[in-house]
């Protein structure tokens, strides 16, 4: 289906199935128990090789992971927006079982052997569904590098229930912040809401220093990395829809806005002056930002 095909017969949905998706979240609504406010997470996932590595980052996660133990704020679910699954509309993985799922080429053995056994949550998963008539149900997706190579260091006992949700890569940048302002009612239900990606992401003009091991950054994703932390800060979201205000900077540092995305749904989740705090900053190997916040 082409992007005009699929936008019409979503505009054709008849009313009684958006009358099903209210009837279905309010029933939700009313027995579902509140919890504590979960925050929602942005991690910039870098190379798949930070599962195995013991680093200023896999540290600065690990720490991130043991606060919602400190807290007593551990997740009900867990639900992961990664830059790895793309598609043509929104889906939720509905999946009992996830599987680990190795998309990758080129890394050591021990990495494809690396596994996260955590269990699906394919009610919660249903649930989330149920919040927008964008977003359909699938079992055919696991959990990909995107999500499980952070889990990893976030929640290593893996028995936290995870679900994914794609991308819809035909949308604009609003779109994405829009459609994670439907599901924040699920930070009230237990549910931590995980967007993985990068802000910077240049993997091409970032090779030849990966295979250097020089991990000095360009000035351009400095700049770049830096804009998106003053937008923020400033609480000015929807100015990151348009990343090509930020000139040459922006357009070399998100030649493709797919590991770019995750980071709007992070922010569209957020409630008005909602504090957001900045959990890991580095630009590294040339265009590659691990810029980890956090929101509430």
């Amino acid at each position: 289906m082409d992007r005009k095909s699929f936008i019409k017969t979503m505009a054709m949905l008849p009313l009684a199935t958006c009358n099903m998706k209210l009837q279905d979240l309010s029933k939700w609504a009313e027995n579902a128990p509140n919890t504590a406010r979960m925050p929602a997470l942005f991690v910039g996932h870098g190379s798949p090789m930070n599962a195995l590595e013991d680093n200023p980052y896999t540290r600065a996660m690990k720490q991130l992971g043991q606060t919602f133990q400190k807290d007593g704020r551990k997740p009900a679910a867990i639900l992961v927006v990664s830059a790895h699954w793309l598609t043509e509309g929104s889906y939720v993985s509905i999946s009992p079982k996830p599987e680990t799922i190795h998309d990758f080429g080129g890394f050591p053995k021990a990495l494809f052997d690396m596994q996260y056994p955590a269990p699906g949550a394919p009610e919660t998963a249903k649930q989330t569904a149920s919040l927008s008539n964008l977003i359909q149900e699938t079992d055919s997706w696991g959990l990909d590098h995107g999500a499980w190579t952070i889990l990893v260091h976030l929640f290593p006992e893996a028995n936290i229930p995870v679900f994914q949700m794609s991308i819809d890569y035909y949308k604009p940048m609003q779109y994405h912040l829009d459609l994670a302002k439907q599901l924040r009612n699920l930070r009230e239900k237990g549910v931590l809401i995980i967007g993985s990606g990068n802000i910077v992401h240049n993997l091409r003009m970032s090779m030849g220093r990966f295979s250097t091991g020089d991990a000095s950054p360009y000035d351009w994703a400095i700049e770049f990395d830096q804009w998106v932390g003053g937008k923020i800060a400033a609480g000015n979201y929807n100015a990151l829809a348009q990343y090509e205000a930020a000139g040459n900077a922006g357009k070399l540092s998100v030649p493709t806005p797919d590991h770019y995305i995750p980071m709007l749904y992070t922010l569209g989740l957020s409630e008005e002056k909602e504090p957001v705090t900045q959990v890991y900053e580095s630009v590294e190997f040339g265009g590659i930002s691990m810029r980890t916040f956090q929101v509430g």
